[in-house]
Parts: C-alpha cells; structure tokens; sequence
C-alpha cells in the first residue's frame, strides 16, 4: 500500500470513530499532498503524481515544522497550543519509517562517503545526495550535513 492510500486509509478510519485532532491532522496531510500534486501539474509534468519519497519529505517538513512550533509556544508560556503541535507530531510520526539513530546515520554516512569515494568537502554533495536517495524519512538531513563536513574536513 503506498502512503497515499494509507494516509486515506486513515483518515476514513478517523472520520467513522469520530476522532476530530487526528481527522484534522491527517486532512492537513492531505492537503500538503494535493498541493505537491498541483504544483507537479503546473509545472507541465502531467504524468508526474507525487512519489512516496516526497509525501516522506512533505512528513518529514511538517513534523520539522511542528516542532518549532511547539518549542516557541513553550517558551511563550502557550503549553496547551504546543501540546496540540505535539499531538500532531504523533500522529505524523506514525506514517514516517523509524528514525535512524546516532550510530546507524554514521554508518549510513560513512557507507555514503565510500560508495562515491568522497575525500574532500568538494564532495559533500554527492554524498548527502546519496543519503538523500537511500535514506529519505529516516534521516534528519539537517543533522546529517554536519556530520558528513566532520568527516570530509
């Protein structure tokens, strides 16, 4: 089942037991969905829907987003505005793969930089788009790029 069908899947799940902050949720997710797709159209790609990979992405920017929402709420003295951010959270969490952690995204990232042979900062390019590809929703790529400039500088 691709993503698509499982975020429909459980939006119609949501709208039958009547759950209204993750029915909401997942109509934002649609909604980012649709617009990908609208924006694919526009741009001439009449054959070109959204992939997997960039409902992934489109998670992984909402979850981001989310977060930094609910950190300036907290900081503002708003905790019941950043506990819905995190409720929402939660539920985007649910369609992303498990997230690497520390010692996997290092292995992931050294296994990058020797699949192109990377030896200098030059090639950090190649090798985040290699992570890129491979690793779409399980990495956090802002984390990732540092990483990576560690171990090429």
């Amino acid at each position: 089942m691709d993503m698509r069908d499982r975020v429909n899947a459980a939006l119609k799940d949501a709208m039958r037991s009547k759950e209204a902050d993750r029915l909401s949720t997942l109509r934002l997710i649609n909604a980012a969905i649709k617009d990908k797709d609208i924006a694919a159209r526009g741009s001439g790609d009449e054959d070109a829907g959204v992939s997997n990979d960039d409902i992934l992405a489109i998670m992984g920017r909402m979850v981001k987003q989310r977060q930094e929402s609910a950190r300036a709420y907290e900081e503002g003295g708003r905790l019941e505005l950043a506990e819905k951010e995190l409720s929402e959270i939660k539920i985007i969490e649910e369609f992303l793969p498990k997230q690497l952690n520390a010692d996997e995204a290092a292995n992931a990232i050294d296994a990058a930089i020797t699949e192109v042979g990377a030896t200098s900062i030059r090639d950090m390019g190649k090798v985040m788009g290699v992570l890129k590809s491979k690793y779409t929703g399980r990495m956090d790529f802002g984390k990732a790029g540092p990483m990576v400039k560690d171990r090429l500088g």
